[in-house]
């Protein structure tokens, strides 16, 4: 007890045993820093919208540390864009430059949300997702200004930052082009089996893109763990979305896939959607919606015999995958001959049987039988190869015929894979690039209404300080600190050297080729490049 009563009026012992209640705010917050980095629960500023899946939900958990993580994060991202704006007035800077603030909250919020193995793929509005994937400031501004220390030597620019290390793909000057190079890494990684996922970011002028169909269409064809990201900030170049869109709901765009629309300026949000879609990707394969993928439910309640018969829809996973698998489905049927045998084998047995068959009129015989016998059965109808060799649609009849007991749909049993559409909805403060002042189409009113209503790094700033996580003084170092190390990183990145003529010709091709040149048809005829 006499130890106890020391105890208490000691310094640390008084802070200790005072209810939290009357503590200050400085003293709560050394308070809880001094524990553990407890998990912090905070709703999203507005609900998701989504297409053809069921939103993730509202509710997002976070910790102090994390939250200031954001901050700082932003805060410099804010302050390297501010300053690339300086440089390029300065002419230190030369060629395209696009700047990124007022849209951090999507790079910050995505990487949270995923790792390092994870790739990702942008267009020229790059300098903020190369840092986020572990790049330096001496590398952005020493790119920017051309000199060798830059992320790719001093060659690309501000339009193509580069990092394949931190698992960032660039940077890409034509418009989406960037997105079927994504799917490309998707496919990589299921070719390889790898267990990671890659996010191809694009704004909403790209989003009008041929090849952003053509890419999201083998991306669900083949299965693949393709995350497409759309930055909606609600103008490409000097266009307004609804003036080149009729219409801009662009995570709808997928039609068949489901699309997901997030607050790009909310960065907890942000987080939530990315991993919502990274886990289904890498559970669904890239992300699908249905109830139940085939073979893995159907194994798990062993329950439910695969029957595959001949010219079915092969994208039906679940016969598609006992077609190949021999050794795994015991009752592979390739004649629809056998259809009467099934259905009576059903009938004497307790097991359940899902059929699929083409265009037999057997099937439809078989039909009474097992409806008034209230067989474990379900047939469906499939199209034929050839339609799912072209699309990733698995467009099938509504002649599904379902006679188990519980009365299942075809979609709780089967599962069709899909890719997913996230929409960012954001904004950026500067023009399009540094050529457009982004005054003539929008605004200055509108511009300041959203710094004021909706900025990531303000409305970050708020939750820390309504959870006692710092102080207003803290949080104004931390600015401070910010614009400290870009002004050092700026330079340093002065003093790296411009690149030598000679290499121009490096990183041209994988083992080189130096600065001859031969003819292709005749080896004699030989060309010394200056």
């Amino acid at each position: 007890m006499a130890l106890l009563s020391r105890f208490a009026s000691s310094q640390f012992g008084s802070k200790i045993l005072k209810p939290t209640s009357i503590l200050s705010s400085s003293e709560r917050r050394r308070f809880f820093s001094s524990s553990s980095d407890e998990t912090l629960t905070i709703e999203t500023s507005i609900p998701f919208t989504s297409h053809n899946c069921e939103p993730p939900s509202r509710t997002v958990e976070t910790t102090a540390s994390e939250l200031m993580s954001f901050f700082r994060d932003m805060v410099l991202m804010r302050r390297m864009e501010i300053a690339a704006d300086s440089l390029y007035k300065a002419k230190l800077i030369r060629g395209f430059c696009h700047l990124y603030d007022g849209q951090e909250a999507v790079a910050v919020g995505m990487e949270s949300a995923i790792t390092r193995k994870d790739c990702v793929i942008t267009a020229y509005r790059d300098h903020c997702t190369f840092l986020c994937r572990g790049g330096t400031l001496i590398e952005v501004f020493s790119e920017l200004m051309g000199r060798r220390d830059g992320c790719s030597k001093g060659k690309g620019g501000s339009m193509h930052f580069y990092r394949k290390e931190g698992g960032f793909y660039g940077g890409h000057g034509i418009v989406g082009a960037q997105i079927p190079l994504g799917v490309g890494l998707a496919f990589g990684q299921k070719y390889n089996k790898d267990p990671n996922v890659t996010f191809s970011l694009y704004g909403d002028g790209a989003a009008n893109q041929g090849q952003l169909f053509e890419a999201l269409n083998i991306a669900a064809l083949w299965d693949l763990p393709a995350i497409l990201v759309c930055e909606n900030n609600h103008y490409g170049m000097g266009t307004a979305e609804w003036r080149s869109a009729k219409s801009p709901a662009y995570y709808k765009r997928g039609d068949y896939a489901p699309g997901l629309k997030v607050d790009g300026m909310d960065v907890l949000a942000v987080k939530q959607a990315c991993k919502f879609a990274k886990e289904h990707a890498l559970k669904n394969g890239p992300l699908g919606f249905l109830l139940g993928r085939g073979a893995e439910c159907l194994i798990e309640h062993g329950k439910l015999s695969i029957y595959y018969l001949h010219r079915t829809y092969p994208d039906l996973k679940a016969g598609h995958e006992c077609k190949k698998r021999k050794d795994r489905w015991k009752n592979c049927c390739v004649s629809v001959a056998k259809l009467q045998v099934l259905v009576w084998v059903v009938f004497d047995g307790e097991e359940g049987a899902l059929i699929f068959f083409g265009c037999s009129g057997l099937a439809f015989i078989l039909l009474l039988p097992a409806s008034l016998g209230l067989l474990y059965c379900c047939f469906s109808w499939g199209f034929g190869s050839s339609a799912s060799d072209i699309s990733g649609v698995a467009v099938t009849f509504s002649h599904l015929f379902c006679f188990l007991k519980a009365s299942v749909l075809f979609e709780d049993i089967l599962l069709v894979i899909l890719s997913i559409i996230l929409e960012m909805d954001t904004y950026r403060y500067h023009g399009h690039s540094m050529s457009d002042p982004g005054s003539t189409y929008r605004t200055r009113d509108e511009i300041s209404g959203v710094r004021q209503e909706r900025d990531p790094i303000e409305r970050v700033r708020k939750l820390v300080l309504a959870h006692d996580i710092s102080t207003e003084k803290e949080l104004k170092d931390i600015e401070k600190e910010a614009r400290k190390e870009v002004d050092e990183a700026i330079a340093k990145a002065k003093e790296s050297q411009v690149p030598d003529p000679s290499d121009l010709f490096t990183n041209v091709y994988v083992k080189g080729l130096g600065v001859e040149a031969c003819g292709a048809d005749r080896k004699e005829v030989k060309a010394t490049l200056p």
